[in-house]
């Protein structure tokens, strides 16, 4: 792909001058109109090194509202950030509804100096791929725009600016011997970037290559694709009607459901509870140990009707943990700047790094539950949300990950039961409002989401496990028991 760009061509000073004046009021309008839109937008630059990246970001910026936008420089991962997943510190920096990201090289880094001289194996480099073109099409179907531009000079061009950067001591510093290196065995480089460019090359997220080797054609080249981004996805919004539709789902689809054969009998005596508890606690503690030298990341994700015992459970097993160790995330109605996001944006800023327990009390399939029955997104939205679920959850796996996910149980009767005591308990009366009873009366519609929810996001790699929490003893030994078989299973790999 590369070898057939045409880099000799250019523009005169007149042509440029007169391309600018255009430009600059048409892309300061344009960025008025994607904001009062509150479209989020991503700007990609890729390119070989001393193509001119930094250069061509500062004619972008200086064209667009400073108070709108924020620029990124993608430097190789720091200790922290390699203690994640590659895509979390992404997910970090995605811009809020009617902003604008710009990155100075990006997550395409891992597959370009990154990935240069390391003996990557192609598995390795098709779940990079796989990973990076899920993150693209979660975003853009969540509304955001992204433009990514791969600046393109020859070897020879490349050597040039080389040399010229080490003759002046203020600018040498930006040449390193790893650059020298890739110049001298360009055409290896430029193989990687083809097959970059090509397996990432989307119509959500196309790429645009740029002939970079005159400044002048490269700027105006720049400007006008991202202006037409601009202006296509302004007219897109003013033509876009939302229309939703009835978004019951069948049960019937599934058999009588999930739920409803479940079997709220199972029953623990104290006396075995008590027993049970402190030998898993124990061991928990030694494995939480082991986790964490072998730095093993792990997340727990719980669900549950409202007074399920999720609290219960959680805090039965963290009492077992090193507080050092682990986190639990409570999980309410997102807020402003949350809602100004990706709705997946505050759980990837959670996610624990390596060898730490995030813990979250009510997850990201929010979405596809009370977002879904309550009507705070779309149909298209929460139908979306299962592939984008398992897709995150994968990306979990992919890194090491242990990713295991509880729907804590219980019938309608004992719900009541519980609301109740609550009620009567000083000590526990806040944990009930008049939202907990409303929600009651959507028992059934919410019964045949969390029915098609475990269904179609339950995979190997990261399944449910549905607790009988009708017995709260019961229900606590058991999220231990999996918790504990999970983790000793992953540490024997």
């Amino acid at each position: 792909m590369l070898e057939k760009i045409d880099l000799s061509k250019k523009m005169d000073k007149k042509a440029y001058k007169k391309s600018m004046e255009e430009l600059e009021p048409r892309l300061a309008l344009l960025q008025r109109m994607l904001k009062s839109s509150h479209v989020p937008v991503m700007i990609v630059f890729e390119g070989f090194g001393a193509a001119g990246k930094g250069i061509q970001i500062n004619k972008l910026i200086q064209m667009l509202d400073p108070r709108g936008f924020a620029v990124y420089s993608t430097d190789a991962e720091t200790k922290e950030e390699q203690m994640h997943p590659f895509l979390w510190r992404f997910w970090s920096k995605i811009p809020e509804k009617g902003r604008i990201a710009v990155f100075d090289r990006s997550w395409y880094r891992k597959l370009l100096v990154d990935r240069y001289g390391k003996d990557l194996s192609q598995r390795d480099v098709s779940l990079i791929l796989e990973d990076i073109n899920t993150f693209e099409k979660q975003l853009t179907d969540d509304g955001m725009l992204i433009i990514k531009f791969f600046l393109d000079i020859s070897k020879q061009e490349q050597k040039k600016r080389f040399k010229k950067l080490l003759e002046n001591k203020s600018t040498k510093w930006r040449v390193s011997k790893e650059d020298l290196n890739r110049n001298k065995h360009f055409r290896d480089y430029m193989k990687l970037a083809d097959e970059m460019l090509v397996k990432t090359d989307s119509a959500y997220a196309p790429w645009t290559i740029v002939e970079a080797e005159d400044e002048r054609f490269a700027t105006v080249k720049i400007l006008s694709k991202v202006a037409q981004a601009f202006d296509e996805r302004c007219k897109m919004e003013e033509k876009k009607k939302i229309r939703e539709i009835d978004g019951k789902f069948d049960c019937a689809k599934l058999d009588e459901g999930v739920l409803r054969k479940v079997d709220l009998t199972k029953k623990l005596d104290r006396e075995t509870y008590e027993k049970k508890l402190s030998k898993l606690q124990e061991r928990l503690y030694f494995l939480h140990g082991r986790l964490y030298a072998k730095r093993i990341p792990v997340v727990l994700a719980f669900e549950g009707w409202d007074a399920g015992g999720k609290g219960g459970a959680i805090k039965r097993l963290t009492r077992a943990l090193d507080p050092r160790g682990y986190t639990v995330n409570p999980t309410s109605s997102p807020n402003d700047i949350e809602r100004a996001h990706h709705y997946l944006w505050r759980f990837w800023t959670r996610m624990p790094k390596d060898g730490h327990i995030a813990i979250f009390d009510r997850t990201w399939y929010g979405r596809v539950m009370v977002e879904r029955i309550e009507g705070f997104c779309t149909t298209q939205e929460w139908q979306r949300a299962y592939k984008e679920l398992n897709q995150m959850e994968q990306q979990l796996v992919h890194h090491g990950a242990v990713v295991l996910k509880f729907w804590l149980h219980i019938d309608k009767e004992e719900q009541a039961k519980r609301f109740r005591d609550r009620q009567q308990n000083p000590d526990k009366s806040w944990k009930i409002t008049d939202e907990d009873w409303r929600n009651r009366e959507k028992w059934e519609l919410y019964e045949m989401a969390v029915d098609e929810m475990l269904v179609r996001t339950s995979t190997t790699d990261a399944p449910w496990i549905i607790i009988e929490g009708n017995d709260k003893y019961y229900a606590r030994i058991k999220v231990l028991e999996t918790v504990v078989e999970a983790l000793e299973k992953r540490l024997k790999k």
